[in-house]
């Protein structure tokens, strides 16, 4: 190489040199400090797009446990009114059993009854005053077969929602509770005329023996449907934390660096830097060695 004083050409290598290892070390500098591998889509602009949509996707899941949670208090809170619902039903069974036998008076099965009527009114009060989050339970509003949720208000069956798209297969299902007043189970005075009305003659009490028993078993069936219901969530809940961890451990896996193999690369990265300035330095001192030359 000829000695040149209008071009350095060493030191302008050199130059190139310490830029481009400066650059790699600021990359080390940026992913040491923030502990990501991918801090801009420069830096892996496919997997970046990658990452997102898992993070998205985790997201969405961790909601979905919530929304599965809920929706197990909201049967707790059904299953726990249906118990006292059930309490009272056995009481009603064992007024009409008392009222069935000959040994009461007229007199004494109205009074028989005027109990039995009000159980059939407590009933009924629990059922429509339960409530979860303002929707209400058991006075037959999440009954029938068909979900609406286009409007304010969704009718029909309850919409758990847990799963991060729409597909009915996998990320949604109902919770159908039917309804527990006494009029639905058909018990009381406010209900239709027939067995379980009242009790207020030894036959009509005879005949709700057998009404009271069949209002049991549907509000058994509700209750059974609901422990169906909760232990299905339960298993719900469980798969999706699983969900969610594997795929936060693939995300973690493409976006997060690996703190050891990054951490050689910034000492080299450093070493090259220092390398450069030095070797720059003595780039730019060797044009005087034309002076030299010149007897300067």
């Amino acid at each position: 190489m000829s000695l040149i004083i209008n071009h350095n050409l060493m030191a302008m290598n050199a130059a190139r040199s310490l830029s481009t290892a400066y650059s790699r070390l600021s990359v080390s500098t940026q992913r040491l400090s923030s502990g990501l591998r991918i801090n801009s889509a420069a830096d892996d602009a496919a997997g970046m797009a990658i990452s997102e949509l898992m993070k998205a996707d985790i997201t969405a899941l961790n909601q979905g446990v919530r929304n599965a949670n809920d929706a197990i208090s909201l049967i707790q809170t059904a299953d726990g009114a249906l118990q006292i619902i059930d309490e009272m039903l056995i009481r009603m069974k064992e007024l009409a059993e008392q009222a069935a036998t000959g040994t009461y008076n007229s007199d004494q099965r109205l009074i028989i009854d005027s109990e039995y009527q009000a159980m059939a009114s407590e009933i009924t009060r629990i059922a429509n005053a339960t409530d979860f989050n303002g929707i209400h339970l058991l006075n037959g509003n999440l009954d029938g077969t068909a979900h609406d949720g286009s409007g304010m208000q969704a009718t029909g069956p309850l919409k758990v929602h847990f799963g991060p798209a729409n597909d009915w297969a996998e990320d949604y299902y109902y919770i159908r509770i039917g309804s527990a007043t006494a009029s639905s189970l058909g018990l009381g005075n406010q209900s239709a005329p027939g067995a379980g009305y009242a009790i207020s003659t030894q036959q009509a009490a005879q005949e709700a023996l057998v009404a009271v028993n069949e209002a049991i078993v549907a509000k058994d069936n509700i209750r059974a449907n609901l422990g169906a219901m909760q232990n299905r969530l339960e298993g719900t809940v469980a798969n999706l934390q699983a969900q969610a961890e594997n795929l936060q451990a693939a995300e973690s896996r493409i976006s997060d660096v690996d703190v050891a193999t990054e951490m050689t690369n910034f000492v080299r990265n450093q070493i090259l830097v220092q390398s450069a300035v030095a070797m720059l330095a003595q780039a730019n001192s060797l044009p005087r060695l034309a002076l030299q030359l010149l007897g300067g």
